[in-house]
């Protein structure tokens, strides 16, 4: 355990330990601005003992953001961000930013103009129709990625993670499911990651390029598969991964799963329904009412068997191949034990969340009792909740005081079984 609590140098930023809270999407913004509760929720994560904690999800720009509750590159956002890393550093922790770009994956209402993506097309579940983009307008898009990392150190951010992966903007362009185009950001591999490649070549270049500037860390999410058709499978994930260890970054968090098609490969275990359908906003009716349809809801998001670090098998592949770049483990962490495996495995650093939405406190439980156990159990309450509300563990619900249905109290309780 001694290595678990031991610091970490993640490029130009030390880690008091390895534990790190994974960008998962609050939706603690209002107005895709900053609140007291997203700052309140991170500094109880860090004063929980994690080395850095990851405010989810910001847009490098207004057309990317996906849900009204977050966050976008805007100077309106420094005063409450500047106010959130001051108060996380108070405890102890470092702190990261989320950046990505969320391509199809929103709809006119929330973005504010017509989606983009790679390729023309629809996406079912917005729904909405989405636009390629120009060639012009990558370019651009490259700059703001570039730019959102200078509106990170401003805000007091140590580092800064991009958001490659689960079928947002980025993974758009790598994957052949999404990405028609026959130009030079299509076609074969290496038109593929393109945009990719041109969005870490700008990142790199104002986290580290500028000596007058206080340098940040870098990671990058990637998926390492795509679990749908036409999506990347392992051997081609190695790849992209290969990709982006060439921009020399600090660290790459390897994930998998596309949120669209697969969702449970990201979550693992089962998605409450009726759960979902009662957060889910008004304007998604038409979804809402297909997913209470009897069989159609878990036909359309079928079930995940859980276990723990249910991601291991597939990260190992990619530590075979991946040796001069750290790899950050993310999936299934649930106890002192598991945290312990990972390190055993050679993973030097690990994310994890719903553990954290659950108990703030584990990083200094597991530091108590090595052995120690969340006891989450994966019922997926906070990730239904928070369509129109904050993610927030049932259990924290109810000891809140805050109602929940009868109805979606006995679906919880079936899946915690």
């Amino acid at each position: 355990m001694n290595e678990l609590f031991s610091p970490y140098q993640l490029g130009p930023v030390t880690l008091r330990n390895r534990f790190i809270r994974s960008a998962a999407f609050e939706n603690m913004c209002r107005r895709n601005l900053p609140t007291q509760q997203l700052q309140d929720y991170h500094v109880s994560v860090a004063r929980g003992g994690v080395g850095m904690t990851t405010v989810a999800y910001c847009a490098v720009d207004r057309s990317g953001v996906s849900f009204d509750g977050q966050l976008y590159v805007r100077p309106e956002a420094l005063p409450g961000l500047k106010q959130l890393t001051d108060a996380v550093h108070a405890e102890g922790a470092k702190v990261s930013i989320q950046l990505g770009h969320c391509g199809n994956m929103t709809h006119r209402s929330t973005c504010h103009c017509m989606p983009v993506s790679a390729s023309n097309g629809f996406n079912l579940y917005s729904p909405t129709l989405h636009r390629r983009l120009k060639v012009s307008e990558i370019k651009t898009l490259v700059k703001k990625f570039g730019e959102a990392v200078d509106f990170s150190r401003e805000a007091g951010f140590d580092c800064v993670e991009i958001h490659a992966g689960h079928a947002y903007l980025i993974s758009q362009f790598i994957a052949p499911r999404t990405n028609r185009r026959r130009d030079e950001y299509g076609g074969r591999f290496e038109n593929r990651v393109r945009f990719l490649n041109e969005v870490l070549d700008e990142v790199m270049l104002h986290a580290r390029g500028d000596a007058s500037k206080r340098p940040l860390a870098v990671l990058v999410k990637t998926n390492m598969w795509d679990d749908c058709w036409r999506g990347i499978d392992i051997e081609e994930g190695i790849r992209v991964a290969q990709e982006i260890a060439r921009h020399k970054v600090d660290g790459i968090v390897l994930s998998g799963g596309t949120v669209s098609a697969s969702p449970m490969t990201i979550l693992g275990g089962a998605m409450p329904i009726h759960t979902l359908a009662h957060y889910m906003p008004q304007k998604m009716w038409w979804l809402k009412a297909a997913l209470l349809i009897p069989g159609v809801g878990r036909m359309m998001i079928p079930t995940v068997p859980f276990k723990e670090l249910y991601f291991m098998e597939q990260a190992k592949r990619f530590q075979e191949v991946i040796r001069d770049v750290p790899l950050v483990y993310v999936g299934g962490v649930q106890s002192g034990d598991n945290c312990q495996r990972i390190m055993d495995e050679g993973f030097p650093l690990f994310q994890l969340a719903h553990v954290l939405i659950k108990d703030p406190d584990f990083v200094r439980h597991v530091q108590a009792n090595p052995h120690y156990h969340a006891g989450c159990t994966r019922s997926n309450y906070c990730v239904g909740r928070m369509y129109s509300k904050d993610m927030k563990c049932h259990e924290c619900v109810l000891r809140d005081g805050e109602t929940i249905s009868p109805t979606l109290q006995n679906e919880i309780r079936r899946l915690s079984l």
